[in-house]
């Protein structure tokens, strides 16, 4: 935070400090954009402040992980699961939700989808453990032609790609890796439908 901005928030009574601070957990949010936030959520009249504040508090009390594939729903089991048009030869790997609806603009990609829920960083102290590694080699039956693995071309993405392609090896599996198209380091989630149906397309096989 800048100086002027804590000169400014100085003058600030606690709730709405409170509330600038909890916008400024957001991703990609900086200060000046959770205090803009703040101060218009604060200009709403009280129905449309109350049920944005509901809305809230239900996503966070009925949004489940897919008892399949992880993905955020409703249900036991989401609607690409639950889809018998989905192809079920081919599971696509992805770090989190974010990612399956990036894909799945893209019309172009009709098979299974696995979320991992995060990327393998001992940095951070991420484990293989800490993913849903595991749950998804329980997945995989001799239904199971191919597994892409779409995770972002970070250090971190690429490290939890190698190591999926390794523990997949022995099972004899076809492993690919999405290819050319989405930059090192780029995120597939801000990735442009053409672009991503290229990685798609022109993936590469990993063992």
């Amino acid at each position: 935070m800048h100086y002027n901005d804590l000169m400014i928030e100085r003058y600030y009574v606690a709730p709405l400090s409170k509330l600038i601070d909890s916008f400024a957990m957001f991703p990609g949010i900086g200060y000046k954009t959770a205090r803009r936030l703040a101060l218009f959520l604060l200009s709403l009249p009280d129905n449309i402040a109350n049920e944005f504040a509901e809305n809230i508090l239900e996503a966070k009390s009925k949004i489940i992980n897919c008892n399949v594939c992880h993905n955020f729903t409703d249900q036991k089991v989401c609607k690409i699961c639950s889809d018998e048009s989905r192809d079920k030869s081919i599971i696509c790997v992805v770090e989190s939700p974010r990612e399956i609806i990036s894909i799945e603009n893209t019309n172009e990609y009709f098979g299974q989808y696995h979320v991992l829920h995060g990327l393998i960083s001992p940095m951070d102290g991420i484990t293989p453990e800490d993913l849903k590694i595991k749950e998804l080699l329980h997945r995989l039956d001799k239904e199971i032609n191919e597994v892409i693995v779409a995770t972002n071309s970070t250090v971190e993405g690429e490290a939890t790609a190698i190591y999926i392609a390794k523990i997949l090896k022995p099972m004899e599996i076809k492993v690919s890796r999405i290819a050319h198209g989405i930059p090192v380091g780029g995120d597939l989630e801000f990735a442009d439908s053409v672009t991503l149906t290229k990685a798609l397309d022109g993936r590469v096989v990993m063992c």
